[in-house]
């Protein structure tokens, strides 16, 4: 049983299915209309030398597995999860210095020019099209995805999960997952520990032009501009402890549009044709819960991934896999344990 059903639960339950399990997937709205959808998709943190390492290992990883799982998916539903390697220019002010050596040491390659620094290896993803990929393929595998169903209980007896108490009734099976993003520790109750998962609202800005307008992705700060292949423009984004309040507002509007007409002075002209606000699931330092419950040893967590869970999707699934089969993880995954 997986609760949610954003990228990360739709690849933990693909995975599991992949292995032949029985998977049900509980949502409680509809399918990937979360933080996966409302996402810009750029697979990386947006400056990785910023990032403790903790960040940047689970990272790093998933920006290593995500073209061949992209390819795999669009070529098993016909869905194309429209990943490319667009590349992201950084522009000032950074750290150049410390940017440089932190490329260097892990081997991203890096272009100094008169605007900053290019990463040309850096790559993004449609995350509206990854999700019904996503779908596609847990439902062509036989899985079964229930909307619509919030669990309302997680229920324990004798060391370990019964069932779940939902909008839809009781719902049972032999391990769960929780996977449910901003609401992960909401849903969890007593049984969250130290999982400290809270909504972090993002407000991002849509323009449409007749081709692309950037041959990249732009960064400045923390706002960004990502082109897609048919000429659509993303620009965010707001990080806003506001709850699980996901209105927008006009105060985002403005400054966004204002910052990103600095970066790009042709959207002064364009439309917004559209403006919406997600909730991440904000966690400390960036750094998620992935793993076993400590005490309920059927239940399992892959959440809290704050800015970067589809970046880390494809490594995050892999460790969790791992902690389900007691095989041996790429790399020391012992900060992502919940405790």
């Amino acid at each position: 049983m997986v609760i949610g059903a954003g990228a990360l639960g739709l690849a933990t339950a693909e995975a599991l299915l992949r292995q032949g399990g029985g998977v049900t997937v509980l949502e409680r709205g509809p399918v990937g209309r979360e933080s996966s959808w409302a996402g810009g998709g750029i697979l990386s943190p947006l400056c990785p030398w910023d990032y403790p390492d903790e960040v940047n290992r689970l990272a790093l990883r998933g920006m290593g597995l995500f073209g061949d799982y992209a390819e795999a998916l669009h070529r098993a539903t016909g869905i194309d999860p429209e990943y490319q390697r667009s590349g992201m220019l950084v522009m000032p002010p950074f750290d150049m210095l410390a940017a440089l050596r932190w490329c260097a040491t892990h081997g991203m390659k890096a272009e100094r020019n008169d605007d900053g620094l290019l990463l040309p290896d850096i790559a993004q993803a449609r995350n509206p099209r990854l999700m019904q990929s996503l779908r596609a393929r847990v439902e062509q595998l036989g899985g079964r995805i229930v909307e619509q169903c919030a669990v309302e209980q997680i229920v324990e007896k004798a060391g370990k999960v019964t069932h779940l108490a939902t909008t839809q009734g009781d719902f049972s099976a032999d391990a769960y997952v929780v996977t449910a993003g901003a609401w992960s520790k909401v849903l969890l109750g007593a049984h969250a520990l130290h999982a400290d998962i809270k909504p972090i609202r993002g407000q991002m800005l849509l323009f449409k032009f007749d081709a692309p307008p950037l041959p990249h992705i732009v960064l400045q700060g923390d706002i960004y501009l990502i082109p897609r292949r048919d000429g659509h423009l993303l620009l965010g984004s707001t990080r806003e402890d506001v709850g699980f309040d996901k209105s927008t507002t006009e105060e985002a509007h403005a400054m966004l549009l204002q910052r990103g007409a600095v970066l790009l002075p042709a959207l002064r002209e364009m439309p917004v044709i559209k403006h919406w606000a997600g909730l991440r699931p904000g966690s400390p330092g960036n750094i998620p819960t992935i793993g076993r419950h400590p005490h309920l040893p059927n239940l399992f967590i892959n959440s809290g991934h704050y800015r970067y869970g589809v970046t880390m999707t494809p490594a995050s699934v892999e460790v969790l896999m791992n902690t389900i089969n007691g095989t041996p993880q790429p790399f020391d995954v012992s900060p992502y344990l919940w405790r």
